[in-house]
């Protein structure tokens, strides 16, 4: 729902997907028995049952089952709208369980020298390569991956080895968070490495920006004066699973310059208001828009975590003019895309 000083509410198809977290664990204890005596293959209808179950709570995840070590995992290959789904669904796992949950696939580095299996063909992943060409300034690692056997399989199954190495090597979030191009090589790429070493290339990209940064620029509003605009960076999707709620917080300023941007005492008070919002829990602050006498905080908030009623009344007690919140479904943050590397 979009509207002035309006709280979200939850849409007819957030609570379909509650129900369908509720259903799925309800048929949890029969379907893990048939898990635990089905061996290595489970038959056809537990399989078919918990295909339905996970796509009625998101049709773009699916689920693997390891009854041996006794974990289930939803993955939504890397998505960034069943992230959410899925983390939910995993919120509200029996507390006492003798299986572990997982809401992505989880990082295996032994399974790197084991095998892998798609449609007819079997690779012996020891012989992957991948090429890695660090890109500080996106905190991204752009990957050439190869293997032998990708002279006889199409494309498709290329990728789908590709992306499971890598999951592999550093599980489905940090694929999503670090990895940047992924492309596909019919021979060893120079200086071509172990997928087991992914991790520590990853970690070391990753170390700049634990404690985050905003990079700023400058631009112009629709009516031509200037505007300065800062984006949180690095910012994950994965960081902030439940996060599926955009809201844009308009603050008027009263004291402005000639360029409509603020001055004192008004820039004080943005700069109070800015740092009491950004501890709000259950909330991002991702991104700030200044201009035309108003500035734009953009959050994406968990609507069930009382971030989005806090700020309807922050807006509401804002002195320096009538404020505004709107806020709007966005699980894939495509708000932000314009903004992010």
């Amino acid at each position: 729902m979009v509207g002035d000083m309006g709280i979200f509410k939850r849409s007819r198809g957030g609570a379909s997907a509650a129900a369908a977290v509720s259903a799925f664990w309800e048929q949890w204890p029969d379907l893990r028995e048939q898990l635990e005596n089905a061996g290595e293959t489970v038959p056809d209808g537990p399989r078919e049952r918990l295909d339905a179950l996970v796509r009625a709570i998101h049709p773009e995840l699916a689920w693997e089952a390891d009854a041996e070590r006794r974990v289930l995992t939803l993955t939504g290959g890397g998505l960034a709208e069943p992230r959410g789904a899925a983390e939910r669904w995993r919120k509200k796992r029996p507390k006492r369980d003798t299986w572990t949950f997982h809401a992505a696939r989880q990082a295996d580095p032994e399974a790197l020298s084991g095998r892998l299996a798609f449609g007819d063909h079997e690779f012996d992943l020891s012989y992957v390569k991948l090429g890695m060409r660090v890109d500080s300034a996106r905190a991204r690692v752009d990957i050439s991956a190869y293997h032998p056997d990708f002279l006889f399989v199409d494309e498709d199954v290329r990728l789908k080895v590709a992306f499971r190495v890598l999951d592999l090597a550093l599980g489905e979030d940090d694929v999503a968070r670090w990895i940047g191009d992924v492309s596909l090589a019919v021979e060893p790429p120079i200086d071509s490495l172990p997928p087991s070493l992914l991790a520590s290339v990853v970690e070391q990209i990753a170390e700049p920006f634990k404690q985050g940064a905003w990079l700023t620029g400058e631009g112009r509003t629709p009516r031509g004066h200037p505007a300065h605009l800062a984006v949180r960076f690095p910012l994950h999707r994965q960081d902030h699973p439940l996060c599926d709620v955009h809201v844009a917080l308009t603050l008027p300023y009263a004291h402005s310059n000639p360029d409509l941007l603020p001055v004192e005492p008004s820039a004080s008070a943005l700069r109070r208001a800015e740092a009491e919002l950004e501890s709000l829990p259950g909330a991002v602050l991702a991104l700030r828009e200044t201009g035309d006498g108003r500035r734009v905080l953009h959050f994406y908030a968990d609507p069930d975590a009382g971030a989005l009623p806090a700020l309807d009344q922050f807006a509401a007690s804002w002195p320096e003019g009538r404020a505004r919140v709107e806020s709007r479904l966005d699980p894939a943050w495509q708000t932000l895309a314009p903004y992010r590397t």
